[in-house]
């Protein structure tokens, strides 16, 4: 199928909605019709998908994953993770380093990519990891092809907490690409972790986790990695922010071609609020904690307003048996991937957000703000990751129909209101209707600077 159109659907594309028509051939967007490709055009020749008045969109782009490969591959790997993936219309992802062994050395790094080569059925990038004692590694990190670096701030799997203000300022400085930080204060955590525990020993409650890692926890250690960016000029991307507190700190006027700082939320904190906790338990457990009704409202005004650039997951996975272990035991985390498309469609309905913030959100603006190499639009030239999404087809998640390695979802019976049909990466059909076409994996990202 190296030659194809794919007509009679609504695209969804740069702020547009419009029916039309989209060429494809040898893996790239050959040409884009508003309306049917003409009689006479010389690629009305190509074979037809019939999108039906199907939505459209280019691929959806998550800056944030865990794929646990390797070394942690009893929760998932990168072959059953991106397969969910792209059945959720996810066509590229960037994948963390706190795996086993943690990807601290270069070598360790292009191992994942090696792995990826073979296995991943969506386009990949993996973010460098930094540590209190590896920055001579750091800083061979080549920008062009790899998607960042990512900084700890608050602790995590491994030795990959960097909590040397020294070490931080160096990296700051010095850091050769993009910054992803996960902001959360340690000592503060640890100190009201502690406080909690001696109140209830063993039989915690979940309520618990955004009274420990609470809004201040967030703002103390996300002003201080604003504060260090500005002052090093540094490419700072602020990961997974959960509180109205922090939005504080961000620019909500400049293009977003040209910040130096730019923001992340995550599905699970648009979609719950800590009220969640008493239904679900440690089963939507994530760092950073699920907060207030408040902080949730301050995040979707902060999408609207601009102070919040992209749409993710920290697609998280753990087995169940690990998240149904008591409060202090149990790993934060969840499995995300595969609704995160429908989940926003359905809360863009809910909130009577048109579709064409929610693809600027998910597919365009990572495109831009990592500066990735012809993705995130529907446009001539660019790569063919392409998604057909039914609005016409509501669905109920439920175990049943779960493609993560893990077997379960915070989202279980929650309706959804669309199906992704089809997905495409790269030109080639690689999902349709429930049906996997694997003979192609994903290519590695590669960025311009």
């Amino acid at each position: 199928m190296n030659r194809f159109i794919i007509s009679e659907a609504v695209i969804i594309n740069e702020g547009e909605q419009f029916t039309g028509s989209v060429a494809v051939s040898n893996g790239l967007i050959e040409a884009v019709f508003k309306g049917s490709v003409p009689d006479q055009h010389p690629l009305n020749t190509y074979p037809k998908v019939n999108a039906n008045g199907s939505l459209l969109i280019p691929g959806v782009i998550d800056d944030q994953v865990h794929f646990r490969e390797p070394g942690l591959t009893h929760k998932a790997d990168i072959y059953t993770e991106s397969r969910a993936a792209v059945a959720g219309g996810i066509t590229s992802f960037m994948e963390m380093p706190n795996t086993i062994p943690n990807t601290l050395t270069q070598e360790l790094l292009e191992e994942k990519y090696e792995l990826a080569s073979k296995k991943s059925l969506a386009n990949y990038s993996f973010y460098m990891g930094a540590s209190n004692d590896n920055f001579s590694e750091l800083i061979k990190t080549n920008p062009r092809t790899v998607c960042g670096i990512k900084v700890f701030m608050g602790s995590s799997t491994g030795n990959m907490l960097v909590d040397d203000i020294s070490i931080l300022e160096k990296i700051f400085a010095e850091a050769p690409a993009l910054i992803a930080v996960h902001c959360e204060d340690e000592q503060r955590i640890r100190s009201r972790n502690k406080m909690f525990m001696q109140q209830y020993g063993t039989d915690a409650p979940s309520r618990i986790h955004p009274l420990i890692r609470d809004a201040e926890a967030c703002y103390m250690s996300s002003s201080k990695a604003v504060s260090l960016a500005r002052k090093h000029n540094t490419r700072l991307h602020v990961l997974h922010l959960s509180t109205a507190k922090e939005l504080e700190l961000f620019d909500p006027h400049t293009p977003l071609n040209q910040k130096k700082i730019t923001t992340e939320v995550c599905l699970h904190h648009l979609w719950f609020t800590e009220s969640d906790y008493d239904r679900l338990g440690n089963f939507m457990k994530w760092n950073p904690a699920v907060k207030s009704e408040e902080d949730r409202e301050a995040l979707w005004q902060g999408l609207l307003n601009n102070r919040i650039d992209v749409i993710a997951t920290d697609h998280a996975p753990h087995t169940y048996e690990e998240k149904s272990k008591s409060y202090f035991d149990c790993p934060s985390g969840g499995p995300m991937v595969q609704h995160l498309l429908p989940a926003m469609i359905s809360l863009a309905q809910q909130r009577n957000i048109p579709i064409t913030r929610i693809v600027e959100k998910m597919c365009h603006n990572p495109a831009t703000l990592f500066r990735i190499d012809r993705r995130g639009f529907i446009r001539k030239g660019y790569f063919a990751d392409l998604v057909l999404i039914d609005l016409r087809q509501s669905f109920i998640v439920n175990k049943e129909q779960l493609l993560y390695k893990c077997g379960w979802s915070p989202l279980e019976g929650s309706e959804l209101a669309a199906t992704v049909t089809h997905t495409f990466v790269n030109g080639n059909l690689v999902f349709e209707k429930g049906n996997f076409f694997e003979h192609q994996k994903g290519q590695r990202l590669m960025f311009t600077v």
